[in-house]
């Protein structure tokens, strides 16, 4: 008789929204700006696209696809207040921007955090911020990691809001 060997798989998702009275990345540490809110929240939702796109690059089968480096990885935000589940394939909302990786990202900290940040600067994502995600197509048509769906505020003009999501695989 065979037993069945299982290996608990658990994923976070956190993200944090900081939000800047300035116009981009560069004036934000030109004057050692420090956010006028910071709203976190975490979710453990990792999308059905994803688990099967990790297990095809473990594996070297199936559909390729690219990595989330800093070269492909976005991520996005979009004005849909739908509950996350694990079929869906990205943002749902009208309103929607993903934006490439600040520099240097996305980062390892620690053994099991995989780190990715984006700051969508003056003139961009001016909208209502709904849901969040991770994806690894620079035309915005690859496979998601999350959907996280958290109320952010709508990001007016003269500002950046930086992004970060941070997933944790243990």
């Amino acid at each position: 008789m065979s037993e069945e060997l299982r290996i608990p798989i658990n994923v976070n998702i956190k993200w944090k929204c900081e939000k800047f009275i300035a116009k981009d990345g560069k004036e934000i540490a030109e004057k050692n700006l420090k956010p006028y809110e910071t709203i976190e929240c975490e979710q453990d939702v990792l999308l059905h696209e994803a688990i099967i796109a990790i297990v095809y690059h473990i594996a070297a089968v199936g559909s390729s696809t690219n990595k989330w480096d800093n070269t492909n990885a976005k991520i996005g935000v979009g004005s849909d207040n739908t509950a996350p589940v694990d079929t869906q394939t990205g943002l749902i909302g009208a309103s929607k921007l993903y934006k490439g990786m600040n520099a240097t990202y996305p980062q390892q900290s620690g053994d099991h955090d995989l780190v990715f940040q984006s700051d969508f600067i003056d003139g961009e994502a001016e909208f209502t911020w709904n849901e969040e995600t991770i994806t690894n197509n620079t035309d915005c048509t690859g496979v998601n990691l999350c959907r996280q769906n958290t109320a952010l505020g709508t990001k007016p003009a003269g500002q950046t809001w930086r992004l970060t999501g941070t997933v944790t695989i243990s």
